[in-house]
Parts: structure tokens; C-alpha cells; sequence
């Protein structure tokens, strides 16, 4: 698996969200700042529900545009061989049941591609297996739950 093309796979991903949102984004803009939208009476909140809308998405437009430059930001070159998981790792965790891929970055968390016919999921170290995985390396063994164990099966 070629981490750089797990990371370019996610940064299209991330994309292709942020130009969807920004496209609503401005239509809820447009839909608050109308003049037709005016109250017509002092019950009618429709201006407000549309500027909250607004706000909302602005507030996400503002995050995706930043999670696209830290990903940009994000080196595509594989780890040394037994280097401790950092940021911009791809992990690969084995249980007795299954094999779960994860790619530790900095925003986007819960992120979803397919690459190779493999689900990988974007995790940050503020989650709470991030946090378990940071500073691991290959071969370590870590508690998921109460009587389950993942091994560290490969760090890119």
C-alpha cells in the first residue's frame, strides 16, 4: 500500500467536500442576505434560520479548507523501519478477528476512502485510539477494550 496515494486519496476526498460546502455555503449566504427573505411580521425568524444556517457552514468551509493544507502539509514518504507512529502514519492493526487500517492525520477524523479494496479511516491523536497509538511501533501490542488487544502489524 503506497501511503502517498492513501494521502492523496484523502486530500481528493477532502476536496471534493470543501467545493461541495463552499457551493452551499454561498447559497444559504445568498439565501440570508435576500431581500425578499425580510421578515414579515415579528414571528417570522426566517432571516435568522437562514443566517444561523449560513454561519454553520461557513464555520465548516473554514475547517475543511484547513484540513485540506495541513493534509497538503503531510509528507508521503514512508517511515524508517521500526520508527514510533507519529501524524501522517498509516497503521495497520490486527486482532484475532480482522485487520483495520487507520491513517493518523490531523483533522478529519472518521474520514472514509478505499484504497486497494482496503477501508482505511482518517484518525487524529486527540481520538481516543489515536492516543493509544501514538508513539507505538510495529509489533506492540495495545488494549482496545476490555479484553481485546490489537497487535501493531505494520507503520508506514
Amino acid at each position: 500500500m503506497n501511503k502517498q496515494d492513501v494521502l492523496d486519496q484523502i486530500l481528493s476526498v477532502l476536496s471534493t467536500e470543501l467545493a461541495s460546502l463552499t457551493r452551499a455555503a454561498q447559497g444559504a449566504f445568498a439565501a440570508a442576505t435576500d431581500p425578499d427573505s425580510k421578515a414579515e411580521n415579528k414571528y417570522d425568524t426566517r432571516t435568522l434560520e437562514a443566517s444561523y444556517v449560513a454561519r454553520g457552514q461557513a464555520q465548516r468551509v473554514a475547517e475543511l479548507q484547513q484540513a485540506v493544507q495541513a493534509f497538503g502539509a503531510l509528507s508521503g514518504s514512508a517511515l524508517e523501519p521500526g520508527a514510533a507512529i507519529t501524524l501522517g502514519a498509516l497503521v495497520n492493526l490486527e486482532t484475532p478477528e480482522e485487520r483495520a487500517h487507520y491513517f493518523l492525520g490531523p483533522f478529519a477524523g472518521g474520514t472514509e476512502i478505499v484504497h486497494e479494496g482496503k477501508e482505511i479511516v482518517v484518525i487524529t491523536p486527540a481520538s481516543a485510539l489515536g492516543q493509544k497509538l501514538m508513539g507505538r511501533r510495529e509489533g506492540e501490542t495495545i488494549a482496545l477494550r476490555p479484553g481485546v488487544s490489537a497487535n501493531v502489524a505494520a507503520v508506514r
